[in-house]
């Protein structure tokens, strides 16, 4: 059973309350975002855009909360047992109601299995598969998964209900920095332990203890989305199956030549103590002086600025002055350099300053790399903390000296007086020692770029270190080769330049991180008997540490028992296992009956912000291990922003959780979970604040398929979607229209649970039934287009307007009247077409919105030919025009385009006349064509209209032609006008504001005039009729015609006002 209880919904200044049949069709209440322009944004308008989102953010207005119903399913149903819909309707539609039940039923049933495909009587010799992006198992989901989940699994189950076998894996990522993290905060926070107090086996388990607690929330969230998962296959990165298939993929890629280790300058976390990926690293653009927190730091630390201090000559009276934002690192300095052009250090060349703190002696060496015009001219040389450095000592043989250690403080080697100091701390220590030797020259303000790591928010520190890289440029060029040749599809296309651009300038990747959770390298260090040479390494790698020595036995030429291994402690980078999903996921190295079945996946889609984490590098490994690509097409989507168009950030405060949308929640428990988190104090009351303005009241509970529609309305492949909680209420009013549709439904199929007649044996007569179903063909074949383009915003829109605009504000509202009051055969054919056009757009819609649409597509089952108790909605065919094509009547169509802006005029001549209530009796004077049409559509036109009767006359003439015309309307009527040859007269007599009326249409001609005379001007130019074509200029004279008569029955029905205005 059912009960009733109540739940604040949500008002919305100026909205109305949605009704089944409206005499104004409501637009869609989520905006369809038009196509965008992918070219960048000049900075000036970037920048209004921000004064106006921030403008937006100070204006905004509250969301004003009332009451309303909530109904919820209270029947006890086992686990997996099917729901009972055999119950009294409810009078309204409530998420939790709806929601209860089916997943379990879905799941259960096994209806997401490809395994399934062989059962189906529609089933086609064709596989789609796919993987989700694994998200990491830290956390849980927001809104950017969310859109993920919602546009993959509208592909899934689109495909699978065309009979495709289709596979779609979940997965969740070990996430190694995050994991770790979290893991170690949850011991200093609980225990007061931090992870050096365990044994390595020892932190590992204790990670593995918190996954076994936590790392289930993703899932959960990812069955309330409505994910149709095969859940039988779900795949975890540090799975012992996956483990393997990271070290094969490892010793296969160390074989090849394709991963070495060597001495190179890595991007260093000091937060993490770990190195990190070149994109991991995020660029601060920074316009002089600024102030920063930096982790591990109490108080702010100055950057943007240039420091200038002299470096005396060797042997010779004089200096040599140099300029850099990194004073600390200046104990690191091998040499100083000069342009060879440069005139003013033409004397020095070949010379040497003599370090003042270690006596070191630098030699001035030229190189035409350095830039004369910044700074003096000479800069400082520090190969061990510079990238360019690193690069000028290759070239230069110059040594390297590290002087700032993993931790971020400074190394011995710097001196007791800097020795343990943290390096920013050192800053102005280096400084001031300068200024006491008298060898500082100043500072001042300098732009600059600060690399961040994306992990932690701590500042970059270039480090040398012995690490495993990945040898990329020979992957990177089959890569770009694949998208070029048409074997591998970018989609939005305008990608495939950012592709090749970013593979084109790819440097070798480092995949050594120095971590304890993750996938330890399989590599082992060699140490020979009685070897003398300690600084040469020596390593091997192999799937096991037996194998590892019987490669080295075979290497060396020593006996397996003669030498020590020893295992890389670093484990590889958390981007090297997720790229290999796709195929890892499906039992690779092994030949797996998935891995020949679903191997390449059909699609790829995520996020664009994920092009070169993670898509270009499973195609480079996926090419490289498998020898084919992973996919055949790629699809990004755009990503998810706030409201005023900022992107979603913890310390905002506009991080929403998807499942807050689903269920509501209230703005206190918003604010317990900002500070459950990780925000430091300062960000926690900014992310508060901000909640406390958006959501005064909570967010109000949506649903899973008004989310889901909300998110697949917006279009994907352009501009960033700004979404906000008012966008997904409208698809919640239309869930609710959806519902009402239902219960009309039932109740005009009324208590015979006799079948309707079948698709096949429907054929429409009526002028109305022949209308709603070739619509319904229209929408089937606009579907079928857009879904082929991944284009979902187009299908979600054509469904919308087929169910609200078509369905709901015309059919139903127009043949309310013959379906309930007629009997006999009229009566059946309005019913069936009804039942037809529900049950069909239910089918359409359920990609998008599984759940309601499961609810109602069940509770017409009584009604349907041939149906089992068993049957899902999910598993039945999609819609297809090929099946409808007795239903195409694109004349109806045509010919109803006319009705609807005939209808749209009528009721503006009413409501200018304040005729709301009143049906009053109008004319139509036009074409003879377009009177056979109305008198066509007659019933709808008098019902729609709400007028009493349409008197047609045809200036022409139309005796031979209409069974029905009429006199010419009243001199001094109100007009409307439909098109150049049709108008709407109304004779009123009394009670209009004729004032009111005579200022609209001054309105109206002075927008008018302008544009007819800039037609004017373009067809009286010189040279109209010599370059502008044939057919372009036909159009002008069209619109000029238009124009003209728009502007003749204005001044006609002003001068009618204006002798009724003076009569009285």
């Amino acid at each position: 059973m059912w009960r009733a209880v109540r739940f604040p919904s949500l008002w919305l200044p100026g909205r109305k309350a949605v009704r089944l049949s409206s005499s104004n069709p409501p637009k869609p209440s989520h905006p369809f975002p038009s196509p965008s322009n992918s070219s960048p944004r000049p900075q000036a308008e970037k920048q209004r855009r921000r004064r106006a989102r921030e403008e937006a953010i100070m204006s905004s207005q509250h969301m004003n909360w009332s009451e309303k119903q909530k109904i919820v399913y209270t029947v006890q149903t086992s686990p997996g047992a099917k729901k009972d819909t055999s119950l009294p309707f409810p009078s309204s539609y409530s998420p939790e109601y709806v929601e209860s039940s089916w997943y379990q039923w879905w799941e259960k049933k096994g209806f997401f299995s490809p395994e399934r495909h062989e059962q189906l009587s529609h089933s086609v010799d064709q596989t789609f598969s796919l993987c989700i992006p694994p998200p990491n198992v830290t956390g849980s989901l927001h809104l950017g998964h969310a859109l993920t989940v919602a546009i993959q699994d509208a592909l899934v189950r689109w495909r699978r209900m065309q009979g495709y076998r289709v596979l779609w894996v979940p997965g969740c990522d070990h996430a190694g920095i995050a994991t770790q993290t979290v893991v170690e905060r949850r011991l200093l926070r609980e225990e007061g332990k931090c992870r050096q107090d365990f044994t390595r086996d020892g932190f590992i388990q204790e990670v593995w203890k918190w996954k076994n607690e936590k790392g289930d929330e993703i899932y959960h969230q990812l069955r309330m989305l409505g994910a149709s998962l095969d859940w039988s296959r779900a795949c975890f990165t540090m799975d012992p199956s996956y483990s393997r298939a990271v070290t094969a993929a490892f010793v296969r890629l160390c074989d090849s030549g394709l991963i070495y280790r060597s001495e190179g300058l890595v991007n260093w976390s000091c937060a993490l103590e770990s190195a990190i990926s070149d994109i991991e690293v995020d660029s601060k653009e920074l316009s002089g002086q600024t102030m920063l927190f930096v982790p591990g730091y109490e108080n702010k630390v100055e950057f943007g600025t240039m420091y200038t201090f002299a470096y005396p000559l060797e042997g010779h009276d004089g200096e040599v002055a140099v300029s850099t934002t990194r004073p600390e690192t200046m104990l690191g300095d091998v040499a100083v350099a000069v342009h060879p052009d440069d005139p003013q250090y033409q004397a020095v060349h070949g010379k040497q300053c003599r370090h003042p703190f270690t006596n070191r002696l630098l030699p001035i060496i030229t190189d035409p790399t350095v830039d004369m015009e910044l700074g003096t001219g000479a800069v400082k040389v520090t190969p061990a903390h510079d990238h360019t450095d690193f690069l000028l000592s290759q070239r230069h043989s110059l040594q390297r000296v590290t002087v700032i250690g993993g931790d971020g403080t400074m190394m011995p080697c710097c001196g007791q007086w800097l020795e343990g100091v943290k390096r920013f701390d050192a800053r102005q220590l280096v400084v001031d020692a300068l200024v006491e030797k008298k060898l500082f020259r100043g500072k001042k303000t300098h732009a600059m770029t600060l690399p961040i790591c994306s992990r932690s928010g701590d500042i970059v520190e270039p480090l040398l270190k012995k690490q495993w890289f990945v040898r990329c440029n020979e992957m990177a060029n089959k890569a770009i080769q694949a998208v070029e040749d048409g074997q591998l599809e970018i989609i939005p296309h305008y990608y495939t330049k950012t592709w090749k651009n970013w593979l084109s300038n790819i440097s070798d990747w480092c995949v050594s991180r120095q971590l304890w959770w993750g996938h330890q390298i399989p590599a082992y260090q060699v140490e020979l008997p009685n070897s003398t040479d300690k600084q040469e390494e020596l390593w091997v790698w192999g799937q096991s540490e037996d194998e590892a020595r019987q490669r080295a036995a075979v290497k060396y030429g020593v006996k397996p028992e003669a030498f020590t291994l020893t295992q890389d402690p670093d484990v590889l980078d958390t981007w090297f296992s997720s790229g290999l999903f796709p195929f890892a996921m499906l039992g690779w190295p092994e030949q797996t009956s998935d891995l020949q079945d679903f191997y390449p996946n059909s699609i790829l889609e995520t996020g664009s912000d994920l092009i070169f984490f993670w898509v270009a590098r499973m195609v480079m490994l996926g090419t490289e291990l498998t020898g084919q690509l992973p996919f055949k097409q790629v699809i990004f989507h755009s990503l998810i922003r706030d409201k005023y168009g900022r992107k979603m950030s913890k310390s905002l405060g506009n991080v929403i959780d998807p499942l807050d949308v689903i269920h509501g929640v209230s703005l206190e428990r918003l604010q317990e979970k900002v500070k459950e988190g990780n925000l430091e104090p300062r960000e926690q009351l900014v992310a508060m604040e901000a909640q406390t303005k958006d959501f005064p009241n909570g967010i109000p509970q949506c649903g899973t398929d008004a989310l889901r529609f909300a998110l697949c309305s917006h279009k994907i492949q352009g501009e960033d979607i700004s979404l906000s909680i008012p966008q997904v209420l409208g698809s919640r009013h239309f869930c609710n229209k959806m519902w009402q549709t239902l219960r009309f439904t039932l109740g005009v199929l009324g208590d015979n649970t006799a079948p309707v007649g079948t698709l096949e044996e429907c054929f429409p007569l009526s002028s109305m039934d022949r209308w709603i179903c070739s619509r319904l063909h229209s929408t089937v074949v606009q579907c079928e287009h857009a879904f082929k383009a991944y284009e979902l915003h187009t299908v979600t829109s054509t469904l919308y307007s087929f169910w609200v605009h078509s369905l709901c504000d015309v059919y139903m509202h127009e043949n309310i009247t013959t379906v309930l009051l007629c009997v006999g055969s009229a009566r059946q054919m309005a019913s069936t077409v009804l039942y037809h056009c529900v049950s069909m757009s239910l089918a359409l819609l359920s990609p998008f919105m599984p759940f309601i649409t499961e609810e109602l597509w069940q509770r017409l089952q009584p009604f349907r030919s041939g149906s089992t108790d068993q049957a899902s909605l999910c598993l039945q065919p999609y819609p297809h025009s090929s099946q409808l094509a007795h239903w195409h009547f694109p004349e109806e169509e045509k010919d109803f385009l006319l009705v609807q802006e005939v209808i749209r005029v009528a009721r503006s001549l009413r409501a200018q006349c304040g005729m709301t209530k009143e049906k009053p009796v109008m004319w139509a004077v036009c074409s003879p064509h377009q009177a056979q049409v109305l008198l066509h559509f007659g019933s709808a036109v008098w019902t729609l209209s709400r007028i009493s009767s349409l008197q047609i006359y045809c200036p022409d003439g139309a005796d031979n032609l209409l069974p029905v015309y009429s006199t010419p309307p009243p001199e001094g009527s109100l007009i409307g006008v439909v098109d150049h040859t049709c108008q709407l007269h109304l004779h009123v007599q009394s009670g209009m504001n004729i004032d009111k009326r005579i200022l609209q249409l001054s309105q109206s001609r002075a927008k008018l005039v302008p544009k007819l005379e800039e037609i004017l001007c373009r067809v009286q130019s010189s040279d109209y009729l010599t370059k502008v074509p044939a057919h372009i200029r036909q159009q002008m004279d069209s619109k000029m015609s238009a124009l003209q008569q728009k502007l003749q029955t204005i001044e006609d029905q002003l001068k009618v006002l204006q002798e009724m205005q003076r009569e009285e």
